[in-house]
Formats: structure tokens, C-alpha cells, sequence
């Protein structure tokens, strides 16, 4: 069974020989009362990646390593700058089928093979508080090389890492720097010690990637209008890529973000058909719904019992009556144990695997239209202002309509638009300027205002639901008309501040 530790650590430049004394003298360090002497730790670890490198890529490492404390299995996933996520699994002879599924998303249907083997020597410090409590631990690491694949010959070099401790604070590692660099040491220029071997073992592959051509479709910076709309799309794509296994690990927010970025994508390929060819985008698009239903299920869900379980919070007990809090803890949970379970096992399937292939050949081979060479100002911003007059046009007619089923379906309409003008002028905002992110300032605004007036839609339809369960059941079921009422007040709101959100939109549509 595989778990995960937060990494945090700083690598600073050893000598390229070898031939180091030791680790500087950290007493001197503010906090520090002692540094222990835990002795020398011989490592031997092989790293394995597809042929062509996609984890390294994505600056994913997975390795297989013996020796020190914590010999077995382990992938390293990237969270910010000097921050990553360790997760570890039992020492075995192949690749543990919990880390393969975290890196599915990458590797596809490519083969992990060894690519580089490293033996570090490693002299470690424990640096402690006067309550002998962990602060950092600080190694120095005499580490020997062997590409394994895609290359070959050794390197050999030195390097500190400093590593802190569980829930330590990170402006620890700001003070035990200070100390390094006035011993002469300075941070490391490579990543981490799999990038650094690579870089010294790449010899003739290194000459081949150097004078492979870069497509005019994939410039360091955007020129045309194609440019911009395919930087967009590749931006969701890398996005849907990169939440994969933070889904599977259940990290929060994960599946909003995933679900966000087919959004974005799917409707990009929309608003921009000018730029790519609908025949081809179009089957993308219902692919990508497809992908986003599915990590919906069980989601919607939990986000209305979520609003739902808060709204009975803030009730006084004198308002409540009857078990509504089991009842709804119920309803919350109904099919939830299962949602989980479905949506990895679409993770792990055939249709997921190929809409990724086919969206990274959409990018190798966009079905441009004669638009994506123009002037990016006007052909971005016309698919802007044709979004934003569609929007106009619906929140006209919710605008028009009394309040009821009407208005609240005419709502829901123009928020889905909203969301599509706003994903639009962001596509556009790099080329467009102030003009363009003032326009995703103030949609996102009135998307959030018509998201709580339809989730108020559903939590009222929610209670009329539950309220008929109690009933039948002989229940008290005066406090889910409280709810209910309390309900219709916030859908009222939200519809007597539409016009003045709107006007602020309108304020904006000059793009």
C-alpha cells in the first residue's frame, strides 16, 4: 500500500570531485541547539522513465532505491519550487501497480524502462531545537551515475540537500541557507540529482533533440491568432494531464480543477471555429463532455449537500425539527461510496487514454482555417464580441421574464454562456490586454452571481424532495420549508443584482 510525505528541500553545488571535507559547521544556525551525527547511508537507486522521457519532462521521478531508511518504491510528484510529494510503496522486483496508475496519464501505452542508476554515499546531520525536536536534516551526498538507457557513460559530483522536517516551518531552510552561502555554497542548477545525471550522460541524443525543428504551430511565443487559441488549448490539456493523479490520490479540489479545464477546452473549440476546423474539434468536444460528466458523478452532489448542511448549521435549534440532519447526512452520502470507484475505473480506461492521444495530436496537427494566420487582435476579438453578444441576448431574456421556472431556466442558460465568454476572452486575454482580462474580471462575477441563484434552483428542488420522504415517513417537516423559504430569498437576491452585475459586464465588452 502506497502512502505520501510532503518533500520540501533546498540542493546546493557540492564540489565536482568529490573530494569534500564535510558539511559546513550548522551549530551557528538560528534554533539549531544541536547537530547530531547520524552517520553514512550508502543508497543505490535506479530511475525509470518511458524511452522518450515523459516524466522527466513533467519533472516526474519514479525510482527504485535500497539502502537508508526508507528503501522501496517511490514517485516524486512536483507541488511548487523546492516542494514535492513523495509517494511510497513496498520494495518490489516491478513497478508497483499503485505508482504505474499515478503516471498512466504520461506514460499511455509506453514501456517504463531503467534509465539511470545512482549510488550516493550519504553523510547526514540531524539539526534539532533545544527540546531535541527534528528541524531539517542536512546530507551531503557523494553520488557516482550510469545511464542505464538512452545514453551512456558516469558522472560523478557532490551536492548538500537540506531537507525539512514534517510540519516544519519552511523559513527554517531561509536561515540554514544564510549559513551555506557564507561557507561559499550556492543552490544547485539542476532540479533534482535524476535531471543533473541526464544533463552529463545525454551525449549523442542531446545533439539529435538540439537540431530537431520546432513547428510553427508550437512557437516559444504566440504570433498569430492559431497561436494563441492552441497555447490555450495546450495549457487545459498539460491541466487534465497534471490533475490525473492528484484525482486518483484524492487531493482536494482535484476533480473541480480537472472538470474545469475540459470546460475550458471544450469550450474554446467552440468559440473559436473561425480559428480550428468544427468537423475536427466537434467529436473532441462531445469526448471531453463525456470526461467531464463522468468526473461529475457523485460531485454535484456533494457540493449541494455541502450548502445544504451549512444552511441547517446556521439555523436556531428552535427552528430545527424532526432527524433533518440524518435524513440529509443520508442523501449526501447515497451512491457516493460507489462515485469514487467509477470515475477511477474511467481514469483507467481505453476511452480516457484515447481522448489524451487524441488531443496531443490535435496539438501536433491543429486543423487550422485561414483565420489562425491573421492579426490575433482581430480575430480574437471578433470570437469575443460574438460570445459576449450571445450572452447579451440571454441575459436580456432572463432579464425580461417574471420571476419563476422561466427566469430560472433563462438564468441557467446565460450562466453556461457566461462561462464561455469568460473561458473566450481568456484564450484571448495574452494578445488583447487590459481590455480582454477586464472582461474575464467581470463574467467570472456574473458567473459566480447566476452559480448560487442555480444552486438554489436545485437545493429548493433538493428539499421539495427530502420534504416529501419525511412527510411520507411521519416526520417533522417544518424546517425544510425554513430552508426552502431561506432558499427563495437567495435566488431573489441574485436576481435583483443581475442588472447592476450586468451592466458591470457590459462596462468591460469593449474588447
Amino acid at each position: 500500500m502506497a502512502d505520501t510525505k510532503r518533500e520540501i528541500e533546498r540542493k546546493y553545488e557540492g564540489s565536482a570531485t568529490g573530494d569534500d571535507a564535510g558539511l559546513p559547521d550548522l551549530t551557528g544556525v538560528s534554533g539549531v541547539s544541536s547537530v547530531i551525527d547520524k552517520g553514512v547511508a550508502e543508497l543505490d537507486a535506479t530511475y525509470y522513465d518511458t524511452p522518450d522521457q515523459r516524466l522527466t519532462a513533467d519533472s516526474l521521478t519514479l525510482r527504485r532505491r535500497t539502502g537508508g531508511g526508507d528503501a522501496g518504491w517511490h514517485l516524486k510528484l512536483p507541488v511548487s519550487e523546492g516542494v514535492r510529494d513523495e509517494v511510497r510503496a513496498p520494495l518490489s522486483d516491478t513497478v508497483p501497480a499503485e505508482l504505474t496508475d499515478l503516471v498512466r496519464s504520461r506514460v499511455r501505452d509506453a514501456e517504463l524502462v531503467p534509465l539511470v542508476r545512482l549510488r550516493s554515499a550519504r553523510d547526514i546531520r540531524h539539526l534539532v531545537d533545544a527540546s531535541g525536536a527534528l528541524l531539517a536534516e542536512v546530507s551531503l551526498d557523494r553520488v557516482r551515475a550510469e545511464r542505464l538507457s538512452g545514453g551512456e557513460g558516469t558522472t560523478e559530483w557532490t551536492e548538500i540537500e537540506v531537507e525539512l522536517a514534517d510540519d516544519g516551518d519552511p523559513a527554517f531552510l531561509d536561515k540554514v541557507e544564510e549559513k551555506l552561502r557564507k561557507a561559499g555554497l550556492t543552490r544547485s542548477t539542476s532540479p533534482s540529482k535524476l535531471a543533473k545525471a541526464l544533463g552529463e550522460t545525454e551525449q549523442a541524443e542531446k545533439t539529435d533533440k538540439r537540431e530537431k525543428p520546432a513547428t510553427a504551430t508550437t512557437p516559444e511565443e504566440p504570433v498569430t491568432a492559431g497561436d494563441h487559441v492552441l497555447a490555450y488549448v495546450r495549457a487545459q490539456r498539460d491541466a487534465i494531464v497534471e490533475m490525473d493523479p492528484a484525482v486518483r490520490r484524492d487531493v482536494y479540489d482535484s476533480v473541480h480543477q480537472m472538470r474545469v479545464a475540459t470546460r475550458r477546452m471544450r469550450s474554446t473549440l467552440r468559440s473559436y471555429s473561425k480559428v480550428l476546423d468544427r468537423a475536427v474539434t466537434d467529436p473532441i468536444g462531445e469526448e471531453l463532455k463525456w470526461l467531464a460528466a463522468e468526473l461529475g458523478v457523485g460531485r454535484d452532489q456533494e457540493v449541494l449537500a455541502e450548502r445544504l448542511t451549512a444552511a441547517l448549521t446556521e439555523l436556531p435549534p428552535a427552528l430545527v425539527a424532526g432527524p433533518i440532519g440524518d435524513r440529509l447526512n443520508t442523501w449526501a452520502h447515497a451512491g457516493g461510496s460507489d462515485s469514487r470507484g467509477l470515475m477511477i475505473a474511467v481514469l483507467d480506461g481505453e476511452r480516457y487514454l484515447r481522448l489524451l492521444e487524441t488531443l496531443d495530436s490535435l496539438l501536433a496537427d491543429p486543423p487550422l482555417r485561414k483565420a489562425a494566420g491573421g492579426d490575433p487582435e482581430k480575430v480574437l476579438g471578433k470570437a469575443v464580441t460574438r460570445s459576449f453578444g450571445k450572452l447579451s441576448d440571454l441575459v436580456g431574456q432572463a432579464l425580461d421574464l417574471s420571476p419563476g421556472a422561466d427566469r430560472d431556466l433563462a438564468m441557467h442558460e446565460a450562466r453556461k454562456k457566461a462561462k464561455r465568454t469568460r473561458y473566450a476572452a481568456e484564450a484571448a486575454a495574452p494578445a488583447l490586454g487590459k481590455p480582454a482580462a477586464g472582461l474575464v474580471k467581470s463574467t467570472k462575477s456574473l458567473q459566480t452571481l447566476l452559480g448560487d441563484h442555480q444552486d438554489s434552483v436545485m437545493a429548493r428542488e433538493t428539499l421539495r424532495e427530502l420534504a416529501g420522504q419525511a412527510h411520507e415517513a411521519g416526520e417533522d417537516t417544518f424546517t425544510y420549508g425554513v430552508l426552502y423559504g431561506r432558499e427563495e430569498q437567495r435566488a431573489a437576491e441574485a436576481e435583483a443584482a443581475l442588472p447592476e452585475a450586468w451592466e458591470g459586464v457590459k462596462g468591460k465588452a469593449a474588447v
